[in-house]
């Protein structure tokens, strides 16, 4: 029996493609930064926002989208630092579109904003796959995950253009080696910055927000 094959998966991405570029051309017309932030759950993605936003808050105006299937803990705990802050629920869906962004972003408003952080929904798998529109992507990976991730789920650290080493205070506890996550991580990708940090201690983290700013400055040139 003769029958046909579909992509289907190819076609949804094609058009969500298509929809991320609009979006980053609408946001260099604005000047605004969007930042796609993504890692597994635990990995400190809230810790380290909640370490990033005070850092940058007398230079840069920021504001966040808190991206789950349900709760609103995290806008709550990141509201606490004064930037405007939207939850996003995805209805049970493991990553965000370009579509998705887009109307978080109409909600939380773009105005007065240079640097907007999406924080993904925490998983390595899906959010990898759609492009948000996003100007950047960042990682995190926590020392308690272990160097292999890399092997693992290696789409997600190929789309990746900054990498944060996490919990780099819990080091000397777990089996972990840095220079074996970075020679594993550059094979898949070697233009990504590798940045070790603490959310919970500081450690690394006026080097990421400086290279945050940076990156910041060049979009709005």
């Amino acid at each position: 029996m003769a029958f046909k094959v579909i992509e289907i998966k190819q076609g949804i991405l094609e058009h969500n493609d298509r929809d991320a570029e609009q979006l980053r051309g609408r946001l260099k017309e604005k000047g605004v930064f969007l930042l796609n932030l993504m890692s597994s759950p635990g990995s400190g993605k809230t810790t380290t926002l909640m370490g990033t936003i005070p850092r940058l808050q007398e230079r840069l105006r920021v504001g966040v989208m808190e991206a789950d299937i349900d709760s609103d803990v995290d806008a709550r705990t990141v509201s606490a630092t004064g930037a405007r802050v939207i939850q996003l629920h995805t209805g049970g869906m493991c990553h965000l579109d370009a579509e998705m962004t887009r109307q978080g972003l109409e909600e939380l408003g773009t105005e007065e904003l240079d640097l907007i952080i999406l924080e993904n929904v925490g998983n390595l798998v899906c959010p990898a796959e759609f492009d948000t529109g996003a100007v950047k992507n960042a990682v995190i990976l926590s020392v308690p995950e272990g160097d292999d991730k890399p092997l693992k789920y290696p789409l997600m650290f190929t789309v990746a253009d900054v990498l944060l080493v996490n919990k780099m205070d819990a080091a000397a506890f777990f089996d972990f080696d840095l220079e074996a996550l970075t020679q594993r991580v550059h094979a898949i990708n070697s233009r990504v910055e590798i940045i070790p940090i603490s959310a919970k201690t500081g450690e690394g983290m006026d080097r990421w927000c400086a290279w945050l700013e940076e990156q910041v400055a060049q979009w709005k040139k």
